[in-house]
């Protein structure tokens, strides 16, 4: 009996220990499997994407207006870095840009003015989804003409034009979702209400096929475009068949999906762009002994406001101040996107060096593209609380105009869409 005991005391101890293993296998499934759900069922996100379409749309609006009379040497036949040695370099490294498709007068200020108008266009979230792909264009269009004019700040525009082309950033605060509630409130479907969306697609098709039979388009910007406009069609044709149809739910889930894979990589981008800034700086000298931020404030190229400059680098221990600060800002971001409180706090910080930037550094764009890259790890709950600010004044405004009478449509709510590192 007692050997028989003995030899039956393993199975019972092993018995608990297989249960606790099938027991936290159940939990991984059942956490990945809510996982899969949730990037699948809606886009998450939508005041964060809203909020970076609109920084990236006008501050590279706000740039073509600032630039508009020096435009020519920028970019366009006087240029310092010619048509054709443009035209060369894009021949090499397979840089798209329609300024090379002509090098005519003509075309260079149609390019520009469009850029100017898709900008605008994708500010105020109209065609949303066209407008982000004419933005992209207009941004690589330039940029790609004279690639030597570009800062810090330009890299990071190029960039997000092209990650915000597969996001649904109109979901909010956007002209869109204004037609959307409507129609919604009529009780009709948003293919239904559109008129004007399957013009402009008939459009974009017509100019694509000429650029196609021309052979202005080559390759795989040829094949992205193709795609783009194909799946724009088809997602317009199965809303109109049916708002609840399998295949509308099908091009729900790959939109969603797209949207939330192109948000993690802002993210990732944005936690990037810290990290190596600051791991650089660890290695300078200049950094090390706390007297790197004084330099800057001296150089005429960076000092709009001398006087300024020289009050702020008077103090010895704010230089220092600043400039350690700078660096442990910038590299212990990455580690703390998880962690809202600390995230928030950091978020304040990264702004306001932002901001002090344009002031005193005299860089307005640089300062506002990484605002707008920064906005992407804003709580819902302050972007929310921002959106009724700005309805509330618009209410005044409007109501005032229009005798106190006017109306404005309730947008569908989103709380719920919103990637983890983005909670408040």
């Amino acid at each position: 009996m007692s050997g028989s005991q003995q030899h039956a005391a393993p199975e019972h101890t092993g018995a608990p220990a297989k249960r606790h293993g099938e027991g936290l296998w159940q939990r991984v499934l059942g956490a990945l499997s809510d996982g899969i759900e949730r990037v699948t069922a809606s886009a998450l996100g939508p005041y964060q994407s809203a909020v970076v379409r609109i920084g990236f749309s006008a501050t590279w609006l706000l740039f073509l207006l600032r630039e508009f009379p020096n435009r020519q040497e920028l970019y366009g036949p006087d240029a310092p870095w010619s048509w054709g040695m443009a035209q060369q370099l894009t021949a090499d490294n397979g840089a798209f840009t329609a300024l090379m498709w002509s090098d005519g007068q003509g075309w260079f200020e149609f390019v520009y003015v469009v850029a100017m108008l898709a900008s605008a266009l994708l500010l105020l979230g109209w065609r949303t989804r066209t407008m982000s792909v004419l933005f992209m264009i207009g941004v690589l269009s330039l940029q790609n003409r004279s690639v030597f004019l570009g800062d810090g700040g330009d890299n990071v525009i190029h960039l997000m034009s092209i990650y915000l082309v597969f996001t649904r950033c109109g979901q909010v605060w956007s002209l869109d979702a204004r037609r959307a509630a409507r129609a919604r409130a009529a009780g009709l479907g948003a293919s239904d209400a559109d008129r004007a969306g399957p013009v402009l697609w008939w459009v974009i098709g017509l100019a694509l096929s000429a650029l196609t039979f021309t052979g202005k388009v080559s390759g795989g910007w040829l094949l992205l475009f193709w795609a783009l406009w194909i799946a724009q069609g088809l997602w317009w044709f199965a809303g109109r068949r049916s708002e609840d149809g399998d295949a509308r739910r099908l091009y729900d889930v790959v939109a969603s999906l797209a949207h939330n894979a192109a948000l993690l990589i802002i993210m990732v981008e944005a936690c990037l762009i810290y990290a190596t800034a600051g791991w650089y700086k660890i290695q300078g000298g200049r950094w090390q002994d706390g007297t790197a931020v004084y330099y800057p404030l001296h150089l005429d190229y960076f000092s709009p406001w001398p006087a300024l400059g020289d009050l702020l680098s008077a103090f010895g221990p704010m230089v220092l101040l600043v400039t350690y600060g700078t660096v442990i800002v910038q590299v212990a971001f990455p580690f703390t996107v998880f962690n809202r409180k600390v995230k928030n706090v950091l978020l304040v910080l990264m702004i306001t060096e932002h901001v002090f930037i344009a002031i005193v550094l005299g860089l307005p764009f640089f300062s506002l593209a990484m605002i707008a890259a920064d906005a992407v790890f804003l709580p819902t709950s302050f972007l929310r609380r921002v959106g009724g600010w700005a309805a509330r004044a618009r209410e005044r405004v409007v109501g005032g105009r229009a005798g106190g009478d006017a109306v404005v449509p309730e947008q569908r709510p989103a709380e719920d869409a919103e990637p983890s590192a983005v909670r408040t």
